[in-house]
């Protein structure tokens, strides 16, 4: 019996008694399950599979699992409905990350702010599984379905990688590693790509893939749409991947050439401008190749390993001092870049 309980309190230290790298651990697996989520989800979009389960929480009204529906091959339904499983170990992970957090008492004092951050996962995959059923209760309404995506990836996703870099932070005021320009455009790279992110849903919910259904009587109809011209939601799509491309120019020949800008820093500028020049070839070879589905998950795929790594730029210019230096205030916000990148 004893050597039953020893494996459980084993099995179970890395939740209820966390240590620094098993917190950093669980906050990786959110950031890896939810990047994942949400690619799938875009091949159910993409592969007219949305209303592959016409009904929720059950898949159809006569089944609780992937089953022939009017309107939906099987194999609509098989992955609309494989896409719903995924559901539960996110929500396994989110738990499980929230109560890590709640338990993780570095110093024996537990962070407030990571608890908070923590916090997000679960309500945001809970929200995530409500709006995602509303979506197919309203029949792909276009709207919705940009709601859907954006919660993952502008709220639950960043969330989830902000906890993953401040896991290694002290709980006091943040301090620029880098000069206060640099910060500025780091920031309007992040801002320009959440629009970005935005723009590329409203041209999917205007496209030929937004998903279409079949009747009894083997007649396609297209769900609904946003009623937009594609060619025009397509250009301003693309002028915003110029803006962002600019701007990470910018950023990297500023963070190459600025006197002791940390390399993680200058490492995830030359990335991200290196994956905004690939998302962008992507981009104009699937439009000129009439949108094959296969190619723009892709690009939608690709665009959340981007959008990471811009978030993980803005992280590394700036860090985050211990709770008892933050009462020093200005003088700690003053320190030099140069010194605060020796620093460390």
């Amino acid at each position: 019996m004893n050597g039953v309980s020893s494996w459980l309190a084993r099995i179970c230290a890395p939740v209820l008694k966390p240590t620094q790298a098993s917190a950093r651990g669980f906050a990786l697996a959110a950031v890896i399950s939810n990047a994942i989520v949400i690619c799938t989800g875009a091949a159910v979009r993409l592969s007219s599979s949305g209303l592959g389960c016409p009904d929720w929480p059950a898949c159809t009204k006569s089944s609780a699992v992937a089953a022939q529906s009017s309107g939906q091959t099987l194999l609509n339904s098989w992955i609309e409905f494989a896409n719903r499983l995924l559901n539960f170990p996110l929500v396994a992970i989110a738990g499980l990350t929230f109560i890590v957090f709640l338990m993780y008492k570095p110093g024996g004092k537990r962070r407030k702010d990571l608890v908070w951050l923590s916090a997000i996962l679960p309500f945001g995959v809970v929200m995530q599984a409500v709006i995602g059923g509303i979506v197919v209760l309203t029949k792909l309404n276009p709207a919705l379905v940009s709601v859907h995506f954006l919660l993952s990836a502008a709220i639950i996703l960043p969330s989830a990688v902000v906890l993953h870099v401040r896991v290694d932070e002290g709980a006091g005021r943040a301090r620029g590693l880098v000069r206060t320009d640099l910060r500025v455009l780091t920031g309007l790279l992040v801002a320009v790509t959440a629009v970005m992110l935005a723009a590329g849903t409203v041209v999917t919910g205007t496209g030929p893939l937004a998903g279409t259904t079949i009747d009894s009587n083997g007649h396609v109809h297209t769900v609904p749409r946003y009623h937009f011209n594609l060619e025009a939601v397509t250009q301003a799509h693309a002028d915003i991947g110029w803006f962002i491309g600019a701007i990470a120019v910018a950023v990297v020949v500023g963070l190459w050439f600025s006197p002791g800008v940390p390399r993680i820093s200058k490492i995830y500028g030359l990335f991200v401008m290196c994956a905004l020049g690939v998302q962008g070839i992507i981009g104009y070879v699937q439009y000129f190749n009439h949108l094959p589905a296969g190619l723009v998950w892709v690009h939608v795929s690709w665009a959340v390993v981007l959008w990471i790594f811009v978030l993980r730029l803005y992280l590394s210019t700036r860090e985050r001092m211990p709770a008892d230096e933050g009462a020093a205030g200005v003088s700690g916000a003053e320190t030099s870049p140069a010194r605060s990148a020796s620093a460390r």
